[in-house]
């Protein structure tokens, strides 16, 4: 199959905050090929997305996405692959390339798993898919009764582990922090699992993050995601050599393969945390998976938008029995929850089936989003290089 074309969609709530909300806007990815259709999401600001497929060659190490992209031939994984190692080299000081081609790579497997008949985790070479347990992921509250709502409505809600992040987390008191982390704890009950997200928020300060871990003991929390720079690889490993009974996670950060070994094996972090939207597609994570595996880290999920993008993110650890939980967005906006026609619900258990169908086994619904639309039209030298496509 030779791809045909890549169609970007900008969709966008009517009004965007500062919240550490990522389901307020998306871009969607539309790849065309031999009769079939592909849909991948990118996890990045749509409009420099779009830029980074279609911008001028800058030189030989800065060329547009696309150029790696269109009119290439597919016909299974190892075609996926070679296009992400030309990109690397032919975009290599185009530093949006990685987010870019997340979109693209996802749709290009969900092409070919259609083209199969196959889900993207068989394509992976899991022979079966395990259930997942997901947990609810929101943002703390701007007050600890806020929290302690939020925290018994997810257990109302039949959920058994919960994420709490971001919100007024680091920018008041430690004893603040710790009122937060105590109504999270007890909305969610003495048997939750309990996950706390700093959103980076001590940038390389090791001190102020540590003395944040009495509390997070105290409640029992199972991790402390992201408290610094998501290089900050020294303030990860000197954190983590004092954490007791709670681990570190993070991962979302890298873009590549190799940020995220460095932060398996130079930030020691106990849960490794990949966005498929950022790191190059579905391959890449897999590869992060594997290595994780072997390192004795577990390998957890990024995802805060679409069920398109949950099912993206679920395959490369599909068959990881002993890697069970998974980030699932318990409150997105409308707009990320109108793109999947078939988003995955979880079960009398509270736990997940990821979709046995081929590609991701997720349709989008066009007529749904519609009104999310962005009009976009990028112009240079005279040429239109970018003008927003049809979707319906």
């Amino acid at each position: 199959m030779k791809i045909e074309t890549v169609d970007f969609f900008y969709l966008s709530m009517p009004e965007v905050t500062t919240e550490g909300d990522g389901s307020q806007d998306a871009l969607l990815v539309r790849v065309s090929a031999g009769g079939l259709v592909g849909w991948g999401e990118c996890e990045a600001s749509p409009l420099v997305s779009i830029a980074a497929y279609v911008t001028p060659m800058s030189h030989g190490a800065c060329r547009p996405v696309r150029a790696s992209v269109e009119g290439r031939e597919v016909t299974g994984p190892v075609d996926i692959e070679a296009i992400g190692r030309e990109i690397a080299w032919n975009s290599m000081d185009l530093l949006q390339a990685p987010h870019t081609w997340s979109g693209v790579e996802m749709a290009l497997w969900d092409l070919i798993g259609k083209a199969r008949g196959e889900p993207v985790w068989r394509l992976l070479g899991y022979s079966r898919a395990a259930k997942k347990l997901p947990y609810a992921s929101v943002l703390f509250g701007d007050t600890p009764q806020e929290t302690l709502g939020a925290a018994k409505a997810i257990r109302a809600s039949n959920y058994r582990a919960a994420k709490f992040g971001w919100g007024p987390i680091g920018r008041g008191s430690v004893r603040d922090d710790a009122d937060q982390f105590a109504a999270a704890r007890e909305g969610l009950g003495a048997d939750g699992m309990l996950l706390i997200d700093a959103g980076q928020i001590w940038g390389d300060d090791v001190e102020a993050a540590a003395a944040r871990l009495p509390y997070l003991e105290a409640v029992k929390a199972s991790w402390f995601e992201e408290p610094f720079h998501g290089s900050a690889y020294e303030a990860y490993a000197a954190l983590a050599a004092r954490s007791g009974s709670v681990k570190l996670a993070g991962g979302e950060a890298a873009h590549n393969v190799f940020m995220a070994r460095h932060t398996i094996d130079y930030g020691k972090v106990g849960f490794i945390q990949i966005d498929c939207g950022r790191i190059g597609g579905i391959g890449p994570a897999k590869a992060v998976a594997d290595y994780a595996s072997r390192r004795g880290v577990t390998y957890v999920n990024h995802t805060f938008t679409s069920h398109l993008a949950l099912s993206a993110s679920l395959q490369p650890y599909a068959g990881l029995a002993d890697h069970l939980i998974c980030e699932y967005p318990a409150s997105p906006k409308a707009l990320a929850r109108e793109i999947a026609a078939n988003p995955l619900l979880r079960d009398a258990e509270g736990e997940i089936v990821i979709p046995d169908r081929p590609g991701l086994g997720i349709d989008v619904d066009v007529n749904a989003i519609a009104k999310y639309l962005v009009d976009v039209r990028i112009e240079a030298k005279g040429e239109t290089l970018f003008s927003s496509p049809r979707l319906l």
